[in-house]
């Protein structure tokens, strides 16, 4: 505060802190101080406070869409609007002066605001903000600062009054912090303001972190240079905050030192300042918005500023800026619009098309035994349960399983890489070509997953070929490879555009078809669960253990390949990034979200690649919290997880009260919940094990399977799933506190790809498809397995290497090792059709039917397990969720019927091995689908929606109904046995003589 001690003009005037503190202020801050200086030659005049400008920006606030109701007061009242900008970044002090550890402050003038302003015009359009990036005042009232500010502007030493007074000492050395960039750092208004008939603070949070200067810059404006530097290559924003005054008694409305608690009330986000792309030194920018004058009483009533420092406010700045005006020979009053930018617009007005690209990168479609019937695949991520589909969605009206589309888009960039606009039959030529295959019969086996330590000095990790007998020169025949499709236009389908030439050993394996929709999107459509052998061999050979997902002479008809396209605009051609397509098994839990998503894995990939980076500062409600709540989630597919992380368990992650204390960040050295983050964040699995872990009693979580489980020790460190590097990276920065705390969410989550801005489009489209995809126990894997964590495979983040039709791959010999599968150039380098999943299970359903749980019901009949997300475990059926639901009945007979859990495949279980898998390969489409269905509402033992089982009629149906009665008929409870739904101790030992073959 040096700076205040100015020369004064003339004698100096009557101060009176006690009688009137704020006619005091007024004649020290702008009588003495402002009018001193300028009597003294500056020229032109400045502010008496903030008065070293970083910059003015051309800016939009743009009030949000989905605001809750009680947060449309007045302002915000404009749901959906976006209101012109200008906002003017400074510090509070001396020009002369440098940047680091200077108080920051941000004005913000919006336009066209109605309604009558308390302050000068009452029909002025223009409205302000005034914030500083410090949560509080250094004192508490008005006649507190005009002692504070008497004792330097007058007396000449602030020293005594520190002395007296060491919390304002204390609270002005917290504001001299580091700060790297004025885009980077938080704004509160400190003061309140009403809020309609209740009170309110304000809060401007960053969307940019950077590390703070440990050491003062050499350049002394160094924040000036950041601010022009960034706004030169990008658009900026900010989140603004409201923060209601919740607890009188903590949050008073006169005592500005006073920090109100976010942890009783937490801000929430009604709006956004979007700063734009510009050069913040174009001629005439500086001047234009130093001739600006911001008071914070230039709102409407609605948002009155309380408390006797914002009266004081009123006086001076409003005295301050009449005298600054006036000697600068500036108008007084506010500007009717607002400046233009300058004509020469930023580089993201630029529409010119350059580039195009495919998305999703990888589209998955799913298998599906409908005749004709299908749906598109998820197109954006955690859809509101609300917004689920109708009970038996996923099925015909026969209760055959509706396949699921992948659907593809094109969107053109500029030359800054920026999206400009998605690519249409209505502004572009578009001719797609799709090519999948299945190569699986023609691979080499999969026992485990080639890439992980243990197998690299493993006896036996030299894989053969499936169908070993075939010769080389004949092993053509195993390959279903129809050859590509291609198609243009809108709403074009039919079976000139149908995968059905290809063919196994002669007998023909149709792959599915595309179509185009009517905007000429692409719709790849997949198999149909086909799976059989020509010669009506075993699926499986007891007697030959690694014939488990290797059956000779089988095929199936999942697939994959490149999806590419040709584009023309306006006559020319636009070159465009081509994606792929993965035909994977059914989906029988669409909603529930497995712990590790491919998603997950392949940011990781990418960020070990150097292609995507970690966040600087994780999002809580973003990046923390799904990893946390998708244990909950697993409740609906695993009656272990539903114990311990369902409704009402100890570590329901889905409770508001729980999630509250990890959502909370450590403030003023007080961190209440910290070790609480820390004791959860150490139950988790690190991404490279140290301590080998029994797979009879995982003290550690997730409990899921590893890659290593069932091929090697029963005690070594990779038979359980770990945390991915990016996971592991950002739950240890939530640990440090080193996080955005902005939960609750104030973005109501969208339910279709047209509700997501454009720019966010493509890469919503590339999360939502691997989103729903599983990266867990990589033996083989659900959809796709191990090479896909490999960055060779890809070309960049998500995309797919496609091998030249004119570079056919070598032969890797009779064997697959793990030296030669990661061969420069070899099988994990670009792919060709069918390269994907090639290393999958076949046929697909034998490896569905054995990943399970219970496989040690000793231990635990539910635990641990393989792809519950995917393939359930144990579920809640149609009969107990009616009960649940039945008010009528006992609230005891209710929660024992929630709690209750059936065996997800006991229509297919009275069999040993082989015939568990035919019945598998028969009745895929009949099983379970899982389904939201609504649960009830505030109450305490049951959430409000509610996933069920649903079973078409049929003869599966009427056999899970049957198993489900015997077990309730059964003389005695349950043993462990049969909780794990197997059928027999026969059975179960079958069944682990194939999953767990070397323990």
């Amino acid at each position: 505060m040096d700076h205040l001690k100015a020369p004064q003009a003339g004698a100096p005037p009557s101060i009176d802190c006690s009688v009137d503190p704020i006619a005091s202020l007024k004649a020290m801050f702008v009588d003495m101080v402002q009018a001193g200086r300028i009597a003294k030659g500056q020229c032109p005049a400045l502010r008496p406070v903030f008065l070293k400008p970083h910059g003015v920006a051309a800016a939009q606030f743009r009030i949000r869409a989905d605001l809750p109701a009680h947060y449309q007061v007045g302002l915000f009242a404009h749901v959906g609007k976006a209101f012109d900008a200008w906002v003017r970044f400074s510090s509070d002090t001396l020009p002369t002066l440098g940047d680091f550890k200077s108080t920051l402050g941000i004005g913000i003038k919006l336009f066209d605001v109605p309604g009558a302003k308390l302050i000068g015009n009452p029909d002025a359009p223009t409205f302000d903000f005034i914030l500083q990036n410090f949560d509080v005042f250094f004192v508490n009232t008005a006649a507190d600062m005009c002692a504070f500010t008497k004792a330097g502007v007058v007396d000449g030493d602030y020293g005594p009054y520190l002395a007296a007074h060491p919390e304002t000492a204390e609270l002005l050395d917290a504001m001299a912090k580091p700060v790297a960039s004025v885009l980077a750092t938080p704004y509160w208004s400190g003061l309140p303001f009403c809020f309609g008939d209740t009170y309110a603070k304000y809060k401007l949070e960053p969307t940019l972190y950077v590390d703070p200067p440990a050491t003062d810059p050499t350049d002394p404006t160094y924040l000036a240079a950041d601010l022009a530097s960034r706004l030169s290559a990008g658009a900026v924003s900010f989140r603004f905050m409201v923060q209601l005054r919740t607890v009188p008694d903590q949050m008073p409305l006169d005592e500005a030192t006073v920090v109100w608690p976010e942890d009783l009330s937490p801000p929430i986000h009604v709006a956004d300042l979007v700063i734009a792309q510009q050069d913040v030194n174009a001629r005439g920018q500086a001047a234009y918005g130093e001739n600006l004058s911001m008071n914070i009483w230039r709102v409407t009533e609605a948002h009155m500023p309380v408390g006797s420092i914002a009266d004081a406010r009123r006086v001076v700045y409003a005295a301050a800026a009449e005298l600054r005006r006036d000697v600068n020979g500036v108008p007084v009053g506010e500007p009717e619009v607002p400046r233009p930018l300058p004509v020469d617009a930023p580089r993201g007005a630029d529409t010119t098309i350059v580039r195009a690209a495919i998305h999703p990168a990888i589209g998955i479609a799913r298998i599906g035994d409908a005749a004709t019937e299908y749906f598109i695949g998820p197109e954006v991520v955690d859809a509101p349960p609300e917004s689920a589909p109708p009970p038996n969605f996923y099925r015909d009206p026969t209760g055959a399983m509706k396949r699921q589309a992948a659907r593809f888009r094109i969107y053109g960039y500029n030359a800054a890489g920026e999206v400009v606009r998605e690519l249409t039959s209505d502004n572009a030529d578009i001719t797609w070509t799709v090519h999948v295959a299945n190569r699986k019969s023609q691979w080499y086996q999969f026992q485990y997953a080639l890439d992980i330590p243990e197998a690299v000095d493993a006896p036996d990790n030299a894989f053969p070929l499936r169908n070993p007998d075939i010769p080389t020169a004949d092993r053509g025949v195993l390959a279903i490879d129809p050859g590509p499709r291609s198609i243009s236009g809108r709403s074009v389908s039919g079976p000139a555009y149908a995968f059905d030439t290809g063919s196994f050993k002669g007998v023909p394996v149709p792959l599915g078809e595309v179509q185009t929709d009517a905007d000429g999107r692409l719709i790849f459509l997949g198999g149909r669960g086909k799976s059989a052998s020509p010669s009506e061999a075993p699926v499986y050979d007891p007697d030959n253990p690694p014939s488990f997902n290797n059956a000779n002479d089988w095929y199936d008809d999942t697939s994959d390949g490149p999806v590419l396209a040709e584009v023309s605009i306006n006559g020319t051609p636009v070159p465009v990034e081509g994606a792929w397509v993965v035909v994977a098994p059914p989906n029988y839990a669409p909603d529930i979200i497995s712990w590790r998503t491919m998603y997950d894995l392949l940011c990781d990939v990418s960020v070990q690649a150097g292609w995507m980076s970690m966040p600087d500062t994780p999002s809580f409600t973003n990046d923390i919290l799904p990893i946390l709540q998708r244990l909950s989630n697993l409740q609906w597919v695993n009656k272990g997880f539903a114990a311990y992380f369902g409704k009402g368990c100890p570590l329901d992650f889905n409770n508001p009260a729980l999630i509250e204390k990890l959502a909370q960040k450590p403030s003023g050295g007080d961190d209440p919940y910290g070790e609480l983050r820390r004791t959860l964040f150490n139950n988790f699995r690190p991404e490279a094990p140290s301590v080998a872990e029994p797979v009879a009693w995982p003290h550690v979580q997730p409990w899921i399977y590893g890659d290593a489980f069932g091929s090697f020790s029963a005690t070594g460190p990779g038979n359980m799933l770990t945390m991915t590097g990016l996971q592991e990276a950002i739950l240890r920065k939530w640990v440090e506190g080193s996080f955005i705390a902005d939960w609750p969410a104030a973005l109501k989550p969208v339910t279709k790809i047209s509700e997501v801005p454009l720019a966010e489009q493509p890469h919503m489209l590339d999360k939502a498809a691997l989103h729903y995809c599983l990266s867990d126990t990589f033996h083989p894997g659900c959809e796709m397995t191990w090479p896909m964590r490999h960055a060779s495979l890809y070309s960049g983040p998500f995309r797919i290497r496609l091998r030249p039709a004119d570079q056919p791959e070598p032969d890797y010999g009779p064997t697959m090792t793990p030296l030669l599968v990661e061969k420069v150039g070899g099988p994990l380098y670009a792919q060709p059709p069918g390269g994907i999943t090639r290393w999958m299970a076949i046929p697909w359903q034998g490896d569905t039917a054995f990943c399970r749980s219970g496989y040690d019901p000793e231990y635990d009949p539910y635990l641990p397990t393989f792809w519950a997300a995917r393939v359930p475990n144990q579920v809640l059926t149609e009969a107990d969720y009616a009960k649940v639901i039945d008010t009528s009945l006992p609230r005891a007979e209710r929660v024992a019927a929630y709690n209750r859990r059936a065996s997800w495949l006991r229509a297919i279980q009275n069999h040993q091995t082989a015939e568990v898998m035919m019945d598998m390969i028969a009745d895929f489409g009949q099983l379970g689908i899982v389904e939201a269905r609504p649960g009830v509402k505030d109450d305490p033992d049951f959430p409000e929606y509610i996933y069920v089982e649903t079973l078409a009629p049929g003869t599966v149906k009427a056999a899970a109904d049957k198993a489900v009665q015997l077990l309730a008929a059964a003389p005695q409870p349950a043993g462990k046995l049969e909780k794990a739904g197997w059928a027999s101790q026969e059975q179960l030992e079958a069944f682990r003589a194939v999953r767990v073959q070397k323990r």
